[in-house]
């Protein structure tokens, strides 16, 4: 009786088409990865470098990136604790595009503003 050439071959001798199954899948998978980059990663910006922090001009929109070791300059002032933007398009990073403190510290509309 004549068995297939497959049968003679030991159980761990090289096949070279499960070697290509193998690489074919793994060029696949690469592809993939590759194709959808980070989905379901996002980068967020941080508003300002580390060592600094945001301040907000006084009567307007602008804003600014400060000296950990400095004061605000002239017509900045602080963020009001707990609404200070964190990175690009956070929550208050899109309040204080229509928002501001007028000279006395309250929040005031900036109706011609977004």
């Amino acid at each position: 009786m004549h068995l297939p050439r497959r049968m003679n071959r030991a159980a761990t001798a090289f096949r070279p088409e499960r070697v290509r199954i193998i690489v074919a899948a793994l060029a696949s998978g690469a592809a993939v990865l590759a194709l959808t980059g980070c989905a379901g990663f996002e980068y967020k910006e941080d508003i300002c470098s580390s060592g600094e922090y945001p301040v907000l001009a006084v009567g307007d929109t602008g804003s600014a990136c400060v000296s950990d070791k400095e004061d605000p300059p002239a017509g900045f002032v602080r963020y009001p604790e707990g609404k200070v933007p964190q990175q690009v398009d956070d929550t208050w990073d899109v309040y204080w595009d229509t928002h501001t403190l007028d000279k006395d510290g309250n929040i005031i509309d900036i109706p011609d503003a977004g």
